[in-house]
């Protein structure tokens, strides 16, 4: 018995010790400067993007808003923000008025999601000049801009009971200008173009979660720990 415990506990010790070396040359950087999970992140990110191309149906849907009007009074955090969320939105079309922190904006709604969509599309198309030369700020800045204007416009939308407008200022912001900064500069690829290292990827994941089971079960049972079934008390 104490040679088969011996047994198991070096199979579990070799096991633990190879999955440990396993593990640090994930986090190697081996792969073209990056570590595994790095490597691993940037191809499913690239999938991703190949089948997460909202913005065209956005547009379409928000054409119904094409001959909405709206007003909304938004408090922006600093003067640096309420220039720059005063350009995008004169820009796309809409009447700027107050002092201070506090904006009234007023306008067409459609004119208005249409031109951070279309912002928006140029960054997922990894347009970036395009961007900041328009507005003369960096790209990413001009979308993060968009995305918290846009939350304060929500916001006032739902205040005034106007949820539909609501609705679609939130629907922008997280299929149109989310998606825009979230996949800036990533390069799209289809699944089916990758489907071997996608099976590599997920066969590894499996065997390598196992892997480490089997080694703290082997371990365990070299040790004679054993879990065993309580008996049951009858009361």
């Amino acid at each position: 018995m104490a040679q088969k415990l011996n047994k198991e506990l070096m199979l579990g010790i070799v096991l633990g010790v190879s999955f440990l070396v396993v593990l640090v040359i994930m986090f190697s950087p081996l792969f073209r400067g990056e570590n595994a999970l790095e490597a691993a992140d940037r191809l499913f990110n690239s999938i991703a993007k190949g089948s997460t191309h909202y913005i065209p149906d956005v547009m379409k849907r928000m054409e119904a808003h094409k001959e909405t009007k709206f007003e909304a009074t938004i408090k922006l955090p600093d003067a640096d923000f309420a220039a720059k969320a005063k350009k995008l939105l004169t820009d796309a079309g809409a009447e700027c008025t107050g002092e201070g922190l506090e904006l009234k904006v007023s306008g067409s709604l459609g004119v208005l999601v249409q031109s951070a969509l279309k912002d928006s599309d140029a960054m997922f198309q990894n347009r970036g000049d395009e961007i900041s030369g328009k507005y003369g700020f960096p790209e990413q800045e001009v979308l993060f801009v968009w995305w918290r204007t846009f939350g304060l416009l929500e916001k006032d939308f739902k205040r005034q009971g106007r949820f539909k407008e609501a609705a679609a200022v939130s629907e922008v912001m997280k299929k149109g200008v989310e998606v825009g900064y979230n996949f800036y500069k990533i390069v799209p690829e289809k699944a089916s173009s990758r489907w071997a290292i996608l099976t590599f990827s997920l066969v590894f994941y499996v065997v390598y979660t196992l892997w480490w089971g089997m080694a703290i079960y082997c371990i365990f049972e070299g040790l004679g720990l054993k879990m065993t079934a309580g008996a049951k008390k009858e009361v």
